[in-house]
This record gives structure tokens, C-alpha cells and sequence, in this order.
């Protein structure tokens, strides 16, 4: 144990982010650089080595946090890292970017705030880059068996590590001409520089994983001559088809998925263009859909420098203490000011889009909505609450439904889908089709970022399986295994 009164001695300080007026004005990461390290041994005392570790329940990579908690506390980096990666690939993605289920079932959050189980992965992994201590671990010595991964995700990521340490030879096809999906084109900047990824990228090529780009398998190579080429395959290549507001006036100009609107942003700061051409500049820009994926582009326009910010969600508005039907240890749905909400903007909770109104050139110019209350779990207009506010940039962040149809992927392989659409697998992560298996949100649906991890090295396992007889992989989740809920 850290330190028996660490919890009573120390209260939550969480990482500082620079000043509003500041950070706006670039596209670098929010938090204070250093902020840290001078709290994190104290912060990391809190933990308080429960005999029964609920932070391992909320966390599906099953991360051994009192464990490099007490590394931490004593500045022992080394086997704080080593701890760290020995259930996480990529603890600077999840410490970043995940919305920490681990802190919601922490013991000491029954009654105190809990412990910033994030805060410390991130200080531990930063300051093991800084070190020296992340070094590749390429195979003693290969199988001779030849794996491909569709999707460059965290969980096709994870499974390419994985698979490749176990000896067999990995290549990760990837559509988008750099590799990450989601976490190079998804994900803004200022959440997380894209550094991070480039560095894991060449540490998984020293080990020998290879990588091709601008290569969509469906389209530009068929899955069947795919399956012809490999051993196995493993699919993760997400949960990527947008929902849809099939609404009057969806057809006008400057109405755009999150997902077309974000990488544009991401590509600017790549260098790949000067100026985004969806730009949120001197725009009045609404964004539907009150998740993490609105809040990036309420971030990503104030950066752009919007004229306004609106953000609309159709549930009302979370409390800031749980529910009495969301208790401990379960992750529950609070109120959270993210740093896009710090920036600025409004968010209106209770309201439904009706329809979007045009100017005569077809591009839209306000969006028209109403509060509505649920009834029977569905929600229902509130008469004489219509309004319309002004909105010359919609963006659409209101989830995924499925992963890629169009491609040709599922029809060429022949996969079978389950009954929400997603790719079917069985306690091994493995397809109807032999020696094809899937992890990540295409099988699972969409989810956190330590789900897609935990899928990418659980199936990395079946793959093991399949190739040799027997694995020694570990295996953190099985395809049913959900979130801790009520």
C-alpha cells in the first residue's frame, strides 16, 4: 500500500490545463506541460489497496492500478511502467483519451473523490518515454504464420502488437493514407497530439509489424483474395457508419457528419492542407449530439473561430452527484464540462431538430427545434416550445450505427452480422468464416477506447489459437462481456 493515510491526508487535484484565451489559439494539448509530476506521488497515495479492487472491474483491460499506483507513489518509474504495460499497449492513448470508468468504481469514490487513476497513467507513461523505459520487444523467433489486420484503430493497434510479439508476421491494412483510424483523423489535436501515435507506430515497426495505407480492403483489394494471402485476418475497422437526422432541409450545404468535419481540422495540422475546407470560421455553428464526439467539434470550432457555438442534446440534463439508479461501482451519467465546454459555447439539453431552413443558394442558415419530455422512453414534442436558432455550420456527432456496408468488406468475406448489425463472432472472437476474426467496435458496436484495446488483445489470443494450438496471450474480456451496469 501507497501510503495508509495517503486518502486522508490528500485531497483530488487533477492536471491543469492552460489558460482559455491561451489554448484557443493553437491546437496543442490542453494540460499544462509538467503540471503533473509535482502532485502525482501524493495523488497516487490515495489509492488505497482495496482487498477487492472495483478500479479493475470498471476497466475491461483489467489494469493492475494499485500496483503501479505504489510504483508511482514512489517515483519508481520503471516497474510503474512495467505494470502498466502489462495489460495496456497504449497507456498514452487510454490516459488521454478514455473517460476513466476505473475512477467510477473506485472504492474511495463511495465517499470522497476518488483517486485520478488517469492523471497517474498518463504521468507514468510520459515519464517512461522520457526515460528510455518503452523499447521495442520484437519475437525471439517467428512462427512462419502470416496474420493481416483490417483497421489501424486501437483494437486492430492492439491485436497487430500482440500478434506480432507472439512471432507471427502482422501487416495492417488501413484505408487513410497514415495510420491510427480514428485516433489520427477522430480525434483533435488538442486532446491528443498526434506525436504519441508516430512514436507507437515506429516502435511496432522496429518489432516487425508492417503497415500499408491507402489500401481499402473491399474496394481496392477483395476480402477473398485477402483471406488467400493470410493465415488469418483479424477485422477492426470500427464502427464508422455516422447516425443519420433524416429531417426536412438535411440535404442543405453545411450540414456534415462529426466524422467529415473532424479529419479535415486533423489534416490542417498534419500539413496536408492550409485551410480546412469545412471551416467553422465567422460561422454559427450547432452541433447535435452532446457526446465526446460534440464536444471535439465544439473544441475544433472555437479554434476555427466561430461566430457562436451551440451544443443540443436530446436527453435532459445529467445531475452532478450519481443517481440513485447508478450507484457505486457502476460508471454513471454526471453532468461533465469537458476543456471544448470550458472554451465557450451553449449547450441546450431537452430539445429535437425539426428541420433546417436555407437561404436561396441552399446552404443552411437555422436550424429549427422543440423541448421534449420522454414518454414510454421516447421522446415527444412539447407544444408551443418550437424555436429556430441561427446555424450555418451543423455538424452531426450523434453516434454510429454499424460498421462499413458499402465497402464490400462483409459481403466478400461473407461475414455473418448480429441482431444490432454488427459483426457476428463466437468465445473466440472468430467469424463464421474460418480463420477470419473481428475485434473492436465492428464487433462489438460503438465504444470506449479500453474496450477496442481489450478486444484487439483478446482476439489477438483466438488468432494465437488458431495458428498454433495453444496461446499464451493473455485474453481480458470475452465478446459478451459488457460494462459494469445496472
Amino acid at each position: 500500500m501507497a501510503d495508509p493515510k495517503g486518502f486522508l491526508n490528500h485531497e483530488r487535484e487533477v492536471a491543469k490545463t492552460r489558460p482559455v484565451e491561451e489554448r484557443v489559439k493553437d491546437w496543442n494539448e490542453v494540460y499544462q506541460p509538467g503540471s503533473l509530476l509535482p502532485i502525482i506521488s501524493k495523488q497516487a497515495s490515495r489509492c488505497m489497496d482495496c482487498g477487492i479492487p472495483f478500479c479493475h472491474n470498471g476497466c475491461p483491460l483489467g489494469n493492475l492500478i494499485p500496483e503501479w499506483n505504489d510504483y508511482a507513489y514512489r517515483e519508481d518509474w520503471t516497474e510503474a511502467s512495467e505494470r502498466l504495460h502489462a495489460t495496456n499497449n497504449f497507456p498514452e492513448f487510454t490516459g488521454r483519451l478514455c473517460p476513466a470508468p476505473c475512477e467510477a468504481a473506485c472504492v474511495l469514490g463511495i465517499n470522497q473523490p476518488p483517486v485520478t487513476i488517469k492523471n497517474v497513467e498518463v504521468s507514468i507513461i510520459d515519464k517512461a518515454w522520457d526515460n528510455g523505459d518503452v523499447t521495442p520487444q520484437p519475437p525471439e523467433r517467428l512462427s512462419g504464420k502470416t496474420v493481416a489486420v483490417i483497421g489501424s484503430g486501437p483494437a486492430g493497434l492492439a491485436a497487430a502488437q500482440q500478434l506480432t510479439r507472439a512471432g507471427h508476421t502482422v501487416a495492417v491494412y488501413e484505408r487513410a493514407d497514415r495510420i491510427g483510424g480514428l485516433l489520427r483523423y477522430g480525434i483533435p489535436e488538442f486532446k491528443m497530439e498526434k506525436r504519441h501515435i508516430n512514436r507507437r507506430i515506429e516502435q511496432m515497426r522496429t518489432e516487425g509489424t508492417k503497415f500499408r495505407t491507402e489500401v481499402e480492403i473491399g474496394r481496392d483489394l477483395d476480402a477473398t483474395k485477402l483471406r488467400k494471402r493470410y493465415d488469418a485476418v483479424v477485422i477492426a475497422a470500427g464502427s464508422t457508419t455516422s447516425r443519420d437526422l433524416p429531417v426536412p432541409g438535411r440535404e442543405l450545404n453545411g450540414i456534415h457528419f462529426a466524422m467529415e468535419y473532424l479529419p479535415l481540422a486533423n489534416k490542417v495540422q498534419e500539413g496536408d492542407l492550409t485551410v480546412a475546407p469545412i471551416s467553422a470560421e465567422g460561422k454559427h455553428v450547432v452541433v447535435i449530439g452532446g457526446g465526446d464526439t460534440g464536444a471535439d467539434c465544439v473544441g475544433t470550432a472555437h479554434r476555427q473561430g466561430a461566430a457562436s457555438v451551440t451544443q443540443l442534446e436530446i436527453m435532459g440534463k445529467p445531475g452532478d452527484e450519481r443517481n440513485a439508479n447508478q450507484p457505486w461501482p457502476t460508471f454513471p451519467m454526471l453532468y461533465k464540462i469537458t476543456s471544448a465546454h470550458e472554451e465557450g459555447g451553449d449547450r441546450i439539453y431537452s430539445v429535437s431538430t425539426t428541420h433546417f431552413e436555407g437561404d436561396e443558394d441552399g446552404n443552411v442558415q437555422w436550424l429549427h427545434l422543440t423541448e421534449v419530455e420522454f414518454k414510454d422512453g421516447r421522446p415527444e414534442p412539447k407544444p408551443g416550445t418550437e424555436r429556430k436558432i441561427p446555424a450555418q455550420l451543423v455538424t452531426l456527432a450523434m453516434g454510429f450505427t454499424g460498421t462499413d456496408r458499402e465497402n464490400g468488406l462483409v459481403e466478400q468475406f461473407g461475414l455473418e452480422l448480429d441482431e444490432r448489425g454488427n459483426i457476428a463472432r463466437d468465445a473466440d472472437f472468430a467469424t463464421n468464416v474460418p480463420g477470419v476474426y473481428v475485434a473492436g467496435d465492428a464487433g462489438r458496436g460503438q465504444s470506449l477506447i479500453v474496450w477496442a484495446i481489450a478486444e484487439g488483445r483478446s482476439a489477438a489470443k483466438g488468432v494465437d489459437r488458431f495458428l498454433t494450438g495453444v496461446s499464451a496471450l493473455p485474453a481480458p474480456i470475452k465478446p459478451t462481456d459488457r460494462a459494469l451496469t445496472v
